[in-house]
């Protein structure tokens, strides 16, 4: 329904009463700088504040994403609401009296700004009447509970607002109706009351069950979720989604917490209202919890708005359930998550204990120690994919391999990926550091597969000249690198002729082998070579294979990729007699993949780096990366007489 045309007067009114520090401060947490007030902008990303607010102006302005304007403005911008309904909430908020264009439109506009009033009003006065009747005869059970079974103190009991709805089934429907004369439509409306299927008459949604308040960032009660006494399903059961009520958009102890979160820059959620509760109670207040559904983005945004780091810890059961409720509330944030936009912690409590239960048996500051040391979500997701696997096993090797594959392609940071993908490395390689730099290559390999002979052109910034500069093209694919790589060791291995030949190619150019598990097969050589003092001709073709057998068995995974070389069919051997063009047409196709690589190389360091601020720096990164280009364009056009001798 369309708002009526607001009076000049009333806008003005609150634009004068509505303090901006004071509204942005509600989605904001601003630090005093000077006269002014400092922030991280709400309207882009950003991890240095350059968001403004001048108390004394009335205004702000991001000198980030340059957003700016007056309190209304921002309310407008961040919520995507009409400027009318912003208007009518901040009047609502400070007290303005609120005047139409045209007198008998006010009629129309005050029945609309009844009903979200009256909600409040009637939702108010039933945590009222929840929290008397918890201290009458009736409310004794409930009020037991809190205190014997959940050990809280009589300021938490009021702190929290918590009370008891008595066990009828018209109680509080009579009291709000009959007593205080509060129409019927309303209460059905806040979510209180339902209608009866049959013979009319309406009967209350809450019945002999604990109350627990459900408050918006302001404090003002929206919702109430009730706790059985008895073994009646469900356990909890919230109001259901009323206009001021979403589920989805809500965290419980939001308000209580957002100054704690502010203080210590961080936000813990748990699962639970008694979680929330505890953790407030023992003086642990930046605690929230998610009302026992995935976190939404609109819920973690709201929590984010007060912690400048943008930390929060997910603490759930330590248990299966406990561990698929974490995965369960990540739900849209994982990639946040991913992108680094959050720093996400998990937080799993000993003996599968929530933050309620450890809290009986120890001390805040033992709970504070744990969570001080909660591991970040990317480091847990790997622990719960390689818990309870034996890495020996190549079956579990290969299933948690790509599992953590899978994991690292998420992410985006290519710093964080590199951190991680190094992390997965030594963890699969069971403590031989000799394996790492293999498992480095392997994951890399399985995250980013080589791409195709050629790709698009893909254009550089201007050079120079002003001209541009395109990418060159991958030099070759994978099976092809593969198979001439796998010829030259196959040669090496079998030939003992042409190991002076293929080691002096390779040191001459600067060459290695680009694929890890041939890349460790020649590290093995060289050491069996080394260790006899002949780099050349040591060994007989059978000697050297036998040994290099046996030096990888304790490499089982690394063996079945290379364990083909070590034999020679007729089709090997016919390649094997055109040895000294397909030596050469090998280390061509090698020498093309380190060329593409010292380029690319080049290339990123180039676009890297401001040309203004380091000119020197530039040119010769430029130079450097042109003269590479030059090399591959002069490869290439051998690169056909090559692929001809591999195929």
């Amino acid at each position: 329904m369309q708002i009526p045309r607001l009076h000049p007067d009333t806008i003005e009114e609150v634009k004068l009463r509505a303090d901006i520090v004071d509204v942005v401060s509600e989605y904001v947490v601003l630090r005093k700088r000077g006269k002014d007030f400092v922030g991280l902008c709400p309207f882009h990303d950003e991890k240095s504040p350059s968001f403004t607010v001048s108390q004394t102006k009335q205004m702000y302005y991001c000198f980030g994403c340059q957003a700016g304007g007056n309190a209304i403005k921002f309310v407008m911008e961040l919520g995507k609401r009409s400027f009318a309904d912003v208007v009518l909430d901040l009047a609502r908020r400070y007290q303005v009296p609120v005047q139409t264009l045209l007198p008998e439109q006010r009629q129309e506009l005050q029945r609309q700004l009844s009903l979200r009033e009256q909600l409040y009003e009637v939702l108010a006065t039933s945590a009222q009447f929840y929290q008397h009747a918890l201290r009458q005869s009736q409310g004794q059970k409930a009020l037991q509970y809190l205190q014997s079974n959940r050990q809280l103190k009589e300021e938490t009991i009021q702190q929290f607002g918590l009370g008891y709805a008595p066990a009828g089934w018209e109680t509080l429907y009579r009291y709000l109706v009959e007593d205080k004369r509060l129409p019927v439509q309303i209460l059905e409306k806040a979510g209180l009351i339902k209608p009866r299927r049959e013979g009319g008459g309406y009967y209350d949604v809450f019945r002999d069950r604990l109350m627990i308040p459900i408050r918006d960032v302001q404090g003002r009660v929206i919702a109430f979720g009730g706790r059985t006494l008895t073994d009646e399903q469900p356990k909890y059961l919230n109001s259901p989604e009323t206009e001021l009520f979403s589920k989805g958009k809500t965290l419980f102890a939001l308000d209580q917490a957002k100054g704690g979160i502010s203080q210590l820059d961080q936000a813990v959620v748990v699962e639970g209202y008694f979680d929330a509760i505890a953790l407030h109670a023992a003086g642990i207040n930046n605690a929230v919890a998610s009302l026992g559904t995935a976190l939404s983005l609109e819920q973690v945004r709201l929590i984010l708005r007060y912690t400048e780091s943008k930390q929060l810890v997910l603490n759930f059961d330590a248990d299966k359930a406990g561990t698929n409720a974490a995965e369960r509330a990540i739900g849209e944030i994982a990639e946040l998550a991913y992108k680094g936009e959050v720093q996400l912690k998990i937080l799993n409590l000993p003996d599968g204990k929530d933050a309620d239960e450890y809290l009986h048996s120890h001390t805040p500051e033992d709970y504070g120690e744990l969570l001080k040391n909660a591991p970040l979500w990317l480091d847990w997701q790997i622990q719960q994919i390689i818990q309870d696997r034996d890495l020996k096993q190549a079956t579990d090797f290969q299933q948690v391999t790509q599992q953590l594959v899978k994991l690292l392609k998420n992410i985006v940071n290519s710093d964080t990926r590199n951190y991680y993908v190094s992390y997965c490395a030594e963890i699969l390689s069971l403590g031989d550091t000799r394996l790492i730099p293999l498992r480095v290559e392997n994951l890399q390999t399985q995250i980013a597969p080589a791409a195709a002979t050629y790709s698009k052109p893909v254009s550089a910034k201007k050079a120079w000249g002003g001209g541009k500069i395109s990418q060159a093209p991958l030099p070759t694919d994978r099976s092809l690198l593969e198979h001439a790589e796998a010829l030259l060791l196959r040669i090496y291995l079998h030939c003992p002729e042409q190991r002076q030949a293929i080691i002096a190619e390779l040191e001459e150019r600067d060459l290695q082998f680009s694929l890890s598990h041939h890349r460790f097969l020649w590290q093995q050589i060289l050491e069996i070579s080394s260790s006899d003092g002949d780099t050349k001709n040591f060994a007989s073709p059978p000697d050297l294979i036998s040994r290099l057998q046996d030096q990888f068995l304790e490499f089982g995974s690394e063996m079945g990729l290379i364990s083909h070389l070590f034999h020679v069919d007729e089709k090997n051997q016919k390649e094997i007699l055109r040895t000294p063009q397909v030596v050469q047409a090998a280390i061509a196709c090698m020498d093309l993949v380190m060329l593409e690589k010292r380029y690319r190389h080049f290339l990123e360091l180039w676009q890297q780096t401001d040309p203004e601020a380091e000119p020197e720096r530039y040119q010769s990164y430029y130079q450097a990366f042109y003269a590479e280009k030059i090399k591959l364009q002069k490869i290439d056009r051998q690169r056909l007489f090559s692929i001809t001798e591999l195929l």
